[in-house]
């Protein structure tokens, strides 16, 4: 891991941020001497492409070495998993500023032309300050749309996440690597809707189970990620009736809704009692109601990095694991 620092440079991008309530447009442009997109109900425009990016957590850092932009990097904060290997070497190279939260005096320290995260939460007034409070000084930053669905209306979540890709790739003057990446992506996107359930009258449905907070579970809800792999597999997540992304529910309501699969995140990187996916279902095997469901009972689960369950580069790397997954328990074929 890279050891922190500052550097002293005055910023160089200009921000002109538009009312969150603004009609969405998820359109971008590039034209002589200024870079446009939309990002989040808010228009980022640069008059060159951005030399100074700072990430404020490891998915969105990730996005940006899968797009090749490791040296346009002077910062990253809060890694949560393991890096994956083929960013590891270019991972290395850039200040880790914070090994949890960045704070706005590291941020700000950082001199960046541009902040980047996949989760607006991440720009607060108690943390690295408001988009608005950062626009002010002169920073851009830049959200997933992922986190963002009321501005891009009708677009699934892995839809959001290729805006991403674009928008990015418009930004740093690299459209040709995000269409590469989206295209590949894609593809996999592809092969997963060729799989169908193994039995047509029955349509399985899967519970993902992200974390476990004084003892009661974190769970997909509706528009999110995994709420998108189970559209894309023809299967049903368990509580896509909820609108949170991530809901705290009860186990007997986990018990009620029965699900067919329990895909179990594993977050054992973050070195806290139950988030190893090990621990959640020794969990599940141990509660008195939940380990009377089938799926418990015949150890129907499938394990995937938690880190992939949240909008990243690597969420389409999940999606291949609940597709053979599914295949290997006989409910797709």
């Amino acid at each position: 891991m890279a050891r922190p620092t500052k550097i002293g440079v005055v910023l160089a991008a200009v921000v002109a941020a538009s009312s969150c309530g603004a009609a969405p447009d998820p359109g971008s442009t590039q034209g002589p001497g200024a870079i446009s997109v939309r990002n989040c109900g808010v228009d980022l425009r640069f008059d060159r492409a951005p030399e100074r990016a700072v990430t404020l957590e490891q998915s969105s850092t990730e996005t940006l070495l899968a797009l090749g932009l490791g040296e346009k990097m002077v910062g990253t904060a809060f890694p949560t998993a393991e890096i994956h290997p083929d960013y590891r070497a270019a991972y290395d190279r850039i200040p880790v500023l914070n090994p949890n939260e960045l704070t706005a005096e590291q941020l700000r320290a950082a001199a960046p032309d541009v902040a980047v995260t996949s989760f607006g939460s991440n720009f607060a007034k108690d943390k690295v300050g408001t988009r608005e409070e950062l626009h002010e000084l002169g920073l851009p930053t830049f959200v997933s749309a992922v986190d963002c669905p009321q501005h891009e209306p009708g677009q699934t979540p892995f839809e959001r996440l290729f805006r991403d890709y674009e928008n990015l790739g418009t930004i740093f003057g690299v459209p040709e690597r995000a269409a590469a990446l989206t295209a590949q992506q894609r593809q996999i996107i592809n092969n997963a809707e060729a799989a169908v359930p193994a039995n047509p009258h029955d349509k399985p449905s899967v519970m993902y189970l992200y974390s476990m907070t004084q003892g009661l579970p974190y769970v997909a809800g509706h528009n999110g990620i995994p709420s998108d792999i189970s559209r894309i597999l023809g299967v049903g997540n368990a509580f896509d009736d909820v609108r949170d992304e991530w809901p705290e529910v009860a186990w007997e309501e986990i018990a009620k809704r029965d699900p067919d699969v329990i895909v179990v995140g594993d977050l054992s990187d973050r070195g806290r009692l139950g988030d190893s996916a090990a621990d959640k279902i020794r969990v599940l095997h141990e509660h008195p109601v939940v380990s009377q469901l089938t799926a418990v009972r015949e150890n129907r689960f499938i394990e995937v990095p938690g880190i992939e369950m949240d909008p990243t580069v690597r969420s389409a790397h999940t999606l291949e694991l609940v597709t053979e997954g599914m295949k290997s328990l006989g409910l797709l074929r």
